[in-house]
């Protein structure tokens, strides 16, 4: 197969100056040629310059200061990205949607996995996975600009985690319940899963030390575990109280 070349000039040499450089100019000192991209490289570069730039400047930076950052035209970034929407919704699939591991899904489910082991080892995984420099900076970002990638990616969490994490919550309280969750339920279980960005934001917001006895290469085992521990024994007296509710609550007829 014929690798398709995109026509960034960058083959280029280097001029100099004929009043102070020999015209025999060694062949030591002249300047290489740049090796051309082929389009999924070029697209590559182009995305991951993006990621950087946003994670940075936000989004309202202009396109041409993202083309020269990134070391390409602003002619060549539209040919791969024709409008910045495009860039953006790319960038979400990119450090959200794409960080989301199906096997999340089968570790939730598993019904014989103890729940604060469950969580424990899940949380461990999602915080180091998921809350990058990148991903924590973009997401702040986002939620102050247009709300476009955070709408995105709580309707994510709200179709893939929440359910499950309110269901196996219930199940640590005995619980077999089906039903919507309450306010106070998804208040509390917000507490959980915000705390853990909260790290992520003294980190790569506030620049900021986690206490983590494995605070430069993720997040500590205990540090999770501590948080995890923490929100199902709030849960205790939360469900207590929505179980004596329902038996106080007058059969219908």
């Amino acid at each position: 197969m014929v690798q398709i070349i995109d026509s960034q000039v960058n083959s280029v040499r280097i001029q100099t100056n004929p009043d102070t450089v020999p015209e025999a100019l060694p062949q030591a000192l002249e300047a290489p040629a740049r090796r051309r991209m082929g389009v999924a490289e070029r697209e590559r570069q182009i995305l991951d310059g993006a990621i950087q730039f946003f994670a940075v400047h936000g989004f309202g930076g202009q396109l041409r200061d993202l083309a020269k950052s990134i070391g390409v035209t602003h002619a060549l970034l539209y040919h791969y990205f024709p409008t910045k929407q495009a860039l953006v919704d790319r960038v979400y699939l990119e450090v959200f949607e794409g960080r989301w591991r199906p096997e999340w899904d089968a570790l939730l489910d598993d019904p014989d996995m103890p729940v604060e082991d469950k969580l424990t080892a899940f949380y461990l995984e999602y915080v180091t996975i998921t809350l990058s420099k990148e991903f924590v900076r973009i997401l702040v970002f986002a939620g102050l600009t247009d709300h476009t990638i955070t709408d995105r990616f709580f309707a994510l969490l709200r179709a893939r985690l929440f359910p499950r994490l309110i269901r196996e919550t219930r199940r640590f309280r005995g619980m077999a319940s089906r039903a919507k969750a309450s306010e106070r339920e998804m208040e509390l279980l917000m507490g959980l899963h915000g705390g853990f960005f909260y790290i992520a934001m003294r980190r790569w917001i506030y620049a900021q030390d986690v206490y983590s006895e494995s605070a430069h290469e993720g997040y500590g085992e205990a540090l999770v575990r501590d948080r995890v521990r923490a929100y199902l024994l709030a849960s205790r007296a939360l469900f207590a109280e929505t179980a004596a509710s329902a038996r106080k609550r007058p059969a219908r007829r």
